[in-house]
């Protein structure tokens, strides 16, 4: 307003501009939150990026973590891509949840390995996955030298836990195949042709021989042929191992004791398992010397 000079009315002007500031401060809050939104909606970021023109094979291998996002949701992210996405060792791990989320890809056998298997992948994302496996694919991580120790262990109880379920012929597999920790178990297989390939795997190791003989359901063909095993039966704690078994034969166990004191001899038959024949036979023909 003014009067009748022509001059402004005092008030009028900062009236005017305040609005103006007031309408552009409200206009950048608006700007702002709608960034902020497809910042945090991957949604949103795959409109944004769409909308920019760059294209899926340039967003995989971008540095920018919202570039990643939005392509782990883009419905359209192939197979392949997707799994050149998760070759990266930099991977976020919520890029890797997000990945998790995508229906039009988490279905594919070999994606959803990648996803368990990489070493930033969330708990909560790899563990449900890995129990959902098959029987090969549950080797398959357990053995990956990538995978998290954990997370490798989540693989093998897996499997463990359903051994009963397992075909003999997957059973002969992972006899030869698998983590030590399945070979152990698998020494106490009620088919000698999967206990024999069992002992002869390379990841087995000595403590598990030791655990497997001293089982209760441990049978008689197994201590047998871990008593005249090449590698096994030169092993000192599996030869005392053996001696406190039920089923081990005098002329292996007369063998044993020759190389142990009296004294320790005399402490491992208190808990042995063998016939009282065998053990009294073993007192008096056993030691022949007393090493340290």
């Amino acid at each position: 307003m003014s009067d009748e000079d022509g001059r402004e009315e005092p008030g009028y002007g900062l009236l005017t501009h305040g609005s103006q500031n007031r309408g552009l401060q409200n206009q950048g809050l608006q700007n702002h939150g709608s960034a902020a939104t497809a910042t945090t909606n991957p949604a949103a970021s795959a409109s944004t990026r769409k909308a920019s023109g760059q294209p899926l094979e340039e967003a995989i291998h971008s540095a920018a973590r919202e570039d990643l996002m939005s392509a782990a949701a883009d419905p359209s992210l192939t197979a392949d891509l997707a799994l050149a996405l998760l070759q990266r060792a930099d991977l976020p791990g919520d890029v890797i949840e997000e990945l998790s989320k995508n229906r039009s890809l988490v279905k594919l056998r070999e994606l959803r390995i990648a996803l368990a298997s990489h070493r930033q992948a969330p708990r909560h994302v790899s563990v449900p996955l890995i129990r959902q496996f098959h029987t090969f694919d549950l080797m398959k991580v357990a053995l990956s030298p990538v995978v998290p120790a954990d997370v490798k262990r989540t693989a093998d109880e897996t499997l463990i836990g359903r051994l009963k379920t397992v075909t003999s012929g997957e059973r002969l597999t992972l006899a030869r195949q698998a983590s030590g920790r399945m070979a152990g178990m698998l020494l106490l297989d009620p088919e000698e042709r999967i206990m024999r390939p069992a002992l002869e795997n390379p990841r087995l190791t000595e403590a598990l021989v030791v655990q497997a003989v001293l089982r209760p359901e441990a049978a008689s063909v197994l201590i047998q042929a871990v008593s005249q095993h090449a590698k096994w039966s030169y092993r000192r704690d599996v030869q005392i191992a053996l001696l406190r078994t039920e089923y081990l034969s005098l002329a292996r166990a007369l063998v044993f004791a020759r190389s142990i004191s009296p004294a320790k001899l005399r402490e491992i038959l208190q808990t042995s398992r063998l016939p009282a024949k065998i053990k009294e036979q073993l007192l008096r023909d056993g030691p022949k010397s007393s090493p340290a």
